[in-house]
């Protein structure tokens, strides 16, 4: 397992809080841009052979291609607004879970994951920068399942379930395009490495403590029973350890504060 502490303490300066929000904010201003130049994508997008003929930024630029929602709408500005709040809230939970080294290392490995993906990929898989989205928002429902977050502004809903969406989502675009299956894989190998397996494993260790509890519980021997009892106030030596019991004149046993008195001897 890996030490982040340790890793911190030498390489912290890897830290970039808030990375998310300016990815986020890329987007935006991506998305401004490709208002007023529609072609813009085509000169942003992962292209490998123009990477190898020098136009290198693309791999940097394919993360904010085709970003657009639409023509210029208020629809899509509020949907884009609505987006990347949600995107503040879910960089603020992770790096508030993890700190920001830890959560700078999962963007990192989550970008080199999906260039590594379009690098070795036969085709170019569009929108492939969703993917840090993507792995982020499973991450933050997987860590913090019910937050509530209002849905359109209006109906209230827990992110696991959102979660479970977003999965559903993918499984439904694999069995559609089974090509694509690899690429998810590897782009998504961020989210189980540092989110999916440690809590799959958090939840194994609690339900099998909470196994072993019970079949310890089952095994115990029935408490003995008491060996005095007041006939009484039905007090025994298990309950009042320091209590005395005598035998009464009748046969039954009395503890000292109930023991008859025996009745004095008439004279003969």
């Amino acid at each position: 397992m890996i030490n982040f502490d340790r890793l911190e303490k030498r390489w912290g300066w890897l830290a970039f809080p808030g990375f998310l929000r300016f990815y986020a904010l890329f987007h935006v201003l991506v998305f401004v841009l490709q208002w007023m130049r529609p072609d813009l994508a085509v000169l942003l997008e992962f292209d490998r052979q123009k990477i190898l003929g020098g136009e290198v930024w693309r791999m940097a630029t394919m993360f904010f291609a085709v970003s657009q929602f639409g023509g210029p709408s208020i629809w899509s500005v509020v949907f884009l607004i609505f987006v990347v709040n949600f995107i503040f809230m879910v960089a603020d939970g992770l790096e508030g879970a993890w700190g920001a080294f830890k959560a700078s290392i999962f963007y990192y490995m989550g970008i080199l994951l999906i260039l590594a993906g379009n690098a070795f990929y036969p085709v170019a898989i569009p929108l492939a920068g969703g993917y840090l989205y993507l792995s982020a928002f499973l991450a933050f429902a997987t860590l913090f399942p019910k937050t509530e977050i209002l849905l359109f502004l209006i109906i209230p809903v827990q992110v696991r379930f959102l979660g479970m969406i977003a999965g559903a989502g993918v499984i439904v675009q694999v069995i559609g395009a089974p090509v694509l299956l690899p690429f998810v894989v590897v782009a998504l190998l961020n989210y189980a490495l540092f989110a999916g397996i440690p809590t799959l494993r958090g939840t194994a260790q609690v339900l099998g403590s909470a196994q072993r509890k019970r079949r310890f519980n089952s095994k115990k021997m029935p408490a003995a029973e008491a060996f005095h009892t007041c006939v009484i106030c039905d007090r025994t030596d298990r309950s009042d350890p320091y209590l005395d019991f005598r035998i009464g004149a009748d046969g039954s046993e009395y503890c000292a504060e109930h023991l008859p008195e025996i009745p004095p001897r008439s004279a003969s």
